[in-house]
């Protein structure tokens, strides 16, 4: 191929392209700030509940690294703490974070055409950078622009937990409180889902997931909780596109 064939569409392999490498980091950090913001509290409080939890400072990053799921991490912590069953524990996260896989039907691959750069922008899906990247059409995004705001997002979450870890190691004293940090982070998504939805339905039948859940035991609540919603969920859409209705 030619050179003069190459798309020029400031990929970071592509000579002579520095002025649309800065512009798209750039533009990638305007489009992103507002949400590593708000990742920066709750990358702090996950560093203090980590080392409030007893676990040395540096299995933040460890957390942060190979889980990467904001949610799940405060969940995994738990989990863990508690002495959950490893096969267990993977399930509950593969209900927990299931929804991930349909971030991927929208996401803008085509923009990123490097095999690294590929791998690391499905590893770095995560429900901000998600919404951000659904905010405009796939053709107005570049490799650059993607990554931009895939780092900078994983960046405003790694630090601030490693901060928070060291905090909460010098602190002379427990706090108390730190482990409600994942039932209130929780509580917000599930009433911003409600809201969003719209639909009566869903938070009664949840509800009654996690009655049922306790019921059967306290241990496997939130597995067997998950279970029963994503199967009444499947059951839904199945009914509704049998009927013609679809979706709503």
């Amino acid at each position: 191929m030619r050179r003069a064939d190459l798309p020029v569409d400031g990929t970071v392999g592509e000579p002579g392209n520095l002025d649309r490498i800065r512009d798209g980091i750039r533009d990638g950090l305007r489009t992103s700030w507002t949400v590593a913001l708000g990742l920066l509290p709750l990358g702090l409080a996950f560093g203090l509940l980590v080392s409030q939890a007893g676990f040395a400072w540096w299995w933040t990053p460890v957390f942060s690294v190979v889980i990467y799921a904001g949610s799940m991490e405060f969940l995994a912590v738990s989990l863990v703490t508690a002495g959950v069953a490893p096969l267990s524990a993977a399930l509950t996260a593969f209900l927990v974070n299931f929804r991930h896989v349909f971030y991927g039907l929208s996401y803008p691959v085509g923009a990123v055409h490097s095999p690294p750069a590929r791998a690391y922008g499905i590893y770095a899906l995560t429900d901000e950078t998600y919404a951000v990247l659904s905010s405009r059409p796939r053709a107005d995004w570049t490799q650059v622009k993607v990554l931009t705001v895939q780092v900078f997002c994983q960046l405003s979450w790694v630090l601030p937990g490693i901060a928070g870890a060291l905090v909460g190691a010098a602190l002379p004293v427990d706090l108390e409180g730190l482990d409600f940090a994942l039932t209130a982070l929780f509580v917000v998504l599930a009433v911003e889902a409600a809201d969003a939805r719209r639909d009566p339905v869903l938070p009664v039948v949840a509800a009654a997931a996690g009655l049922v859940g306790l019921l059967l035991g306290r241990d496997r609540m939130l597995f067997t909780a998950l279970t029963l919603y994503f199967v009444f969920l499947v059951g839904k859409f199945l009914l509704q596109r049998r009927t013609g209705g679809g979706p709503r």
